[in-house]
Parts: C-alpha cells; structure tokens; sequence
C-alpha cells in the first residue's frame, strides 16, 4: 500500500480531490455538518499521501534531475496550498454562518479571497521558488490600477461590507431606500435587490443604499405605519372634517387598538386644505387593504357630515336619503323614481355612543341604514360577545328579519353617536316583490355576513374571495 502510494501519489491525489468535490455535491447545503467532516478527513488523509510520498509544501521537490517526479511533487505542492485554503474557507463559513446567519456571505467571501491570496503567494514562495518580493510589488502596481478602474465597484463592495456589519435592514425585511419600497430577497456584493409591491426586482447599488435613507417597516415587528392623505375643500370647518375622520379610524377595526390613530393637518392651501390619517397595523401585508379602507371610510364619513366635492349647475340637490339610496349596492336595481319613492318612505333616528340599537336575537322589522357614525358588530360564540366587524355609513342592518323574520345573528351597538334611517318592512314588500335581484341582494348579504359568523366562532381563517373581507365592507 505505502509503496503505491509513492509510487504514484499523484492519481491518489487526484483521486482524493475527485471524491472531495463528489462528496461535496451529493451531501447538499442541508447537510453543512457532514460536508465539513468528510472535507477535513480527505484533507487529512492528502496529507498523510504526501507525507508518505516524501513530498513538502513548506519547500520545493526533492528531484531537480527527474523531470517526471519534479512536475508530480510540484503539482501536489500547489495542489495542497489550494486545498488548504478551500477547507479553511469552509470552516471559517461554518462557524460566520452559525452566528450571524446569511448576514455573514459578504464578510465570508472577502476572507475566503484573502485566504485564497495567502495560499497563491505561498505556493509560488515555497512550491516554485518564485521571487515573492518582486511578484508583491508588481500585484501591488496592478491593485492600484485595477482599483482606479474599478472605483465605484469597489465603493459598493465595500457599502455592502458596511451595510452587513451594521444591519440596517436584513433578508426578508420591507424597507424603503430612497423612495424604492419592497422586500429584500438578496444582498450581494455589488447591490441589494428588493421585490416591489408590483412584482418587479429593484437593484439598488450598495454604495447609494449606504447613503440613503433607509426605512424598515419591519422593526419593530409587531406594528407598521399605515397613513392616508386626504384633500378636503377650504371652505370646510376643520374641526367638522376632524371629527368625521376620526370617525372613519374608528370604523378601520384592522387598525391594532394599542396605538391610538390620529387625524392631523397635513397642509393648508386655497382651494383644498390636506389631512393626514395615521394608525398602525399587525401585518404590513394588509398595508394596501387597509389604506384602500381608510381612504373609502373617509369619503364616506365626509360625505355623511355634508362634505361634498361636486361643483357646477349639475350637481343635483339630493337629500341625505337619496344619497344613502345612491351609495348602497344592494338598491343599485332599483329605478331613479323607485329610489325616489323609497327616499320618502326614510325616516331618521338618532343615537349615541354605546347604545344598542340592535340587539342579538332581535327580530328586526326594518331595514337600517347607517347615515354617520360607527357601530359594531358582535357575535355570541357560545360562551361570550366578541366584535367581528365596524359597519359605517351606506351599510345596513336587519335584513334577517326582513327577509325571513328571523332574529338577528349579532348585537350592533353604536361605538359614536350619529344618525342612521329605517326603512319600514311594508315600505320594501313592494320593492321585493317586484324586484328580484333586491332580494339577491339582501341574500347575498346575509350569506356573506354568515360566512363571517362561523369564521369568528371557529376561529379559522377567512377565505378570501375577490380581495378580502376588508374589500368586501370597502364594497358594501
């Protein structure tokens, strides 16, 4: 055995590497463990070959006169540096990636190419005999023409290095730099790469990244910032537009309750005076959803506190009823003079903060439309009441006892004062008898509220259908 390892130590050599990188593929990146183990034995074990083949890395090959022995011992020489360093690489991404994670990739790959560099210079110090003085102060003269040439590369190689060490933002994390909002999927040497809300791939060079400003939306990790801008006309009371605003975050229930949401002034101009709505919520997934229903409930609020934005000699003077009519779907079926009968028939009623004003098991013998304020909706689970839902104005109530007189399925009580308009069950018979796709409608709603019901007392996830359940009431 000893002596076919002398004799041919060079196909043992060849051999080891060979099952080295076999090895290394077939095990995969799951098994770091094990890939490190077999590295280090085949390592040990082309040391032992060389060592029984009389062969040094440390000084130049015994046979000057042997042309065939000289190239074998030289080969393994440079063979063992490059093999060393590979390993070390290895253990040294063995212990970066324990502690700091996918974090540590670019400080792994400068110190595997000093390592690397190590293992050159030494190999052509030890193995060739080359003149490393010489060879260091010509790749120094090539380093500093290669780095002028290569300046804004390096600049964000080294931003990438920065950015790693300080962690601004890491994988995974939902961040903005510099205007450019998306997910960060990979942080490489030259640039990160962030995942738009559109699909797209941004790349961002590290060197602007390490300049910019950077937001992360994912720490702290329990809320995220969500905010509406709203333009309302000058001619607007603030204090009016305020408290219909804030009307609209309380009708927002996806907004977390811990933190309380704010209605300030965002800017003041001649035609149109900006406000700014502010809340956080638990998922930054929901941002858009929850923007989009932020945005709905604060016309809606505005509208029902008399805000309008419709101008000219076309504008028609509807009442608050007709209105109401206008806005809800499910009397979209209806004719303009039916909707106009049925605008007579409104009649209004007002309550305050926290009153009941449909009870559970309540056989309802109207149809209620919210005009202002907020109410909730809560269901009886078997053991308590606990809130699935904030209806607000254009959404109605009681349509289980106008349907089939059955009792309603939750409380609805009123979380502010407002206004909202019932239509009595003789004034809709007629409406439902002539109008099927009213009826539809109501169904519609009842099943979908239902649906809502058992996912509550279930406590199972909602399906989502055509964009949500906060779509769904932006809709109703």
């Amino acid at each position: 055995m000893l002596a076919t390892l002398q004799a041919h130590p060079l196909i043992v050599g060849v051999i080891l590497i060979t099952l080295d990188l076999t090895l290394w593929q077939c095990l995969g990146a799951q098994r770091r463990h094990l890939q490190l183990c077999v590295r280090l034995l085949i390592f040990l074990a082309f040391c032992w070959v060389m060592m029984s083949a009389g062969i040094s890395p440390l000084q130049p090959p015994l046979w000057p006169d042997d042309a065939i022995l000289n190239l074998m011992g030289t080969v393994l020489g440079i063979a063992w540096w490059l093999f060393a360093a590979r390993t070390m690489t290895v253990i040294m991404a063995h212990g970066l990636m324990s502690r700091l994670g996918h974090s540590s990739r670019l400080l792994h790959d400068l110190m595997g190419a000093v390592i690397f560099l190590i293992a050159i210079v030494g190999a052509a110090a030890y193995v060739l005999q080359l003149p490393v003085k010489g060879l260091l102060a010509t790749s120094g003269a090539m380093a500093i023409i290669v780095g002028l040439a290569l300046q804004s590369t390096l600049s964000d190689v080294f931003s990438g290095i920065v950015l790693n060490t300080t962690k601004p933002y890491q994988l995974n994390d939902w961040i903005s730099i510099d205007g450019i909002e998306g997910k960060v999927v990979d942080i490489d040497w030259r640039s990160t790469h962030l995942m738009t809300e559109m699909g797209s791939m941004a790349v961002l060079p590290n060197s602007m990244a390490a300049k910019a400003r950077i937001l992360n939306f994912s720490r702290p990790g329990n809320k995220h910032g969500v905010s509406v801008i709203i333009a309302i006309p000058s001619s607007v009371r603030p204090r009016r537009a305020i408290d219909a605003l804030e009307k609209a975050l309380q009708g927002t229930r996806a907004l977390l309750p811990g933190f309380k949401p704010k209605v300030s002034v965002k800017g003041s101009h001649l035609e149109y005076n900006e406000y700014e709505l502010k809340g956080f919520i638990e998922n930054i997934n929901q941002k858009t959803e929850v923007r989009n229903l932020m945005f709905d409930l604060a016309h809606r609020h505005l509208e029902s506190s008399g805000v309008s934005w419709a101008v000219g000699p076309d504008h028609q003077p509807w009442s608050r009823q007709r209105r109401l009519l206008e806005d809800v779907r499910i009397f979209r079926s209806l004719g303009i003079e039916e909707r106009d009968r049925l605008a007579t028939d409104m009649k209004p009623v007002d309550y305050q903060a926290d009153q009941v004003i449909l009870a559970f098991d309540e056989v309802a013998d109207c149809l209620m439309i919210i005009s202002t304020g907020v109410v909730s909706v809560a269901i009886h689970d078997g053991e308590k009441m606990i809130e699935a839902g904030r209806l607000g104005p254009g959404e109605v109530m009681g349509e289980e006892g106008i349907l089939n007189s059955a009792p309603s399925r939750g409380e609805f009580r009123s979380i502010s004062s407002g206004r909202l308009f019932r239509i009595e069950k003789e004034a809709l018979g007629v409406q439902l008898e002539h109008h099927s796709e009213l009826q539809v409608a109501l169904n519609n709603l009842q099943e979908q509220r239902e649906d809502i019901r058992e996912t509550v007392v279930t406590k199972k996830p909602l399906e989502v259908k055509k964009g949500g359940f906060l779509q769904w009431l932006q809709r109703r």
